[in-house]
């Protein structure tokens, strides 16, 4: 049975960021990720972990000026030292939450601009990152982002991602395989889904092409999810959807995979 985290940056909007998690926990879900935690200190994260004994699945290092386009820096030639600064802060947190997985955004790079330095750069400040991490048992992983969604993102498709991983060569680098952006860029998911098997530590859904629920467009995820659960996949599965409505009133499509609301106690006779 595939492992289901909600996405709590998408997910559950109808409630504030902190607020989340006890919603999450109370849906029934066992897991979560979202896009940054920084707004918060890293106790504060880790108590909402805790209290509602969820598994921090995956969030990603500081992305640089966010509200003003940026996303991320890890192939940006001149933003190193800033690459990995964003990392220390994203281990701090990393450790005070148990999370495992910590996605590196490349960035946005100009169009028609060569590719060598930035793809040099990227390289450098995976392996750097990778060689950080590998003593805390956290595994880096990368994503190929669909053009349409973030236009000039720096990582578009699978076959890039394992270019770039391959020469990093190290092991707890990894690819993020986010099914909604590899349909839109590559299709053929059931092929990359086999075809990758063991390239990958983690996995995001969504419908396609709204980025509403997984049962919701033009991917089978019942037959997806099947999939995974046959190659033996046991990671997680990022639930990276922006709802229709309501969070909770769309959930029927997880239900099937295992996501029940925990049972009240049961009570007893004076």
């Amino acid at each position: 049975m595939p492992k289901l985290a909600a996405n709590l940056s998408m997910m559950f909007q109808e409630l504030s960021f902190l607020d989340r998690f006890a919603a999450a926990a109370a849906a029934g879900f066992q897991g979560v990720e979202y896009l940054f935690p920084y707004e918060f200190p890293p106790f504060e994260i880790a108590a909402r972990l805790q209290r509602h004994r969820l598994t921090q699945a995956l969030f990603n290092l500081p992305p640089g000026d966010w509200s003003n386009g940026e996303r991320g820096m890890a192939a940006l030639p001149g933003r190193e030292d800033e690459f990995i600064a964003g990392l220390e802060r994203a281990l701090d947190y990393a450790l005070a939450t148990g999370s495992t997985r910590l996605h590196a955004l490349a960035g946005i790079w100009p169009v028609g601009q060569p590719r060598e330095e930035a793809t040099r750069v990227y390289v450098d400040n995976l392996r750097s990152a990778a060689d950080r991490l590998a003593g805390h048992g956290i595994t880096l992983v990368i994503e190929p982002i669909n053009t349409r969604d973030m236009p000039g993102y720096f990582l578009n498709t699978t076959s890039q991602a394992m270019a770039v991983l391959r020469e990093v060569g190290r092991e707890n680098v990894k690819l993020q395989l986010d099914l909604y952006h590899c349909q839109i860029m590559e299709g053929d998911l059931a092929t990359h889904i086999r075809k990758l098997a063991g390239d990958y530590a983690h996995v995001q859904i969504a419908g396609v092409p709204d980025r509403h629920e997984p049962d919701c467009g033009e991917v089978n995820y019942d037959y997806l999810l099947g999939l995974l659960d046959e190659i033996g996949y046991t990671g997680w599965v990022g639930c990276e959807y922006r709802p229709a409505g309501e969070t909770r009133s769309g959930l029927d499509w997880a239900r099937r995979w295992g996501v029940e609301p925990p049972s009240p106690p049961e009570r007893t006779e004076a």
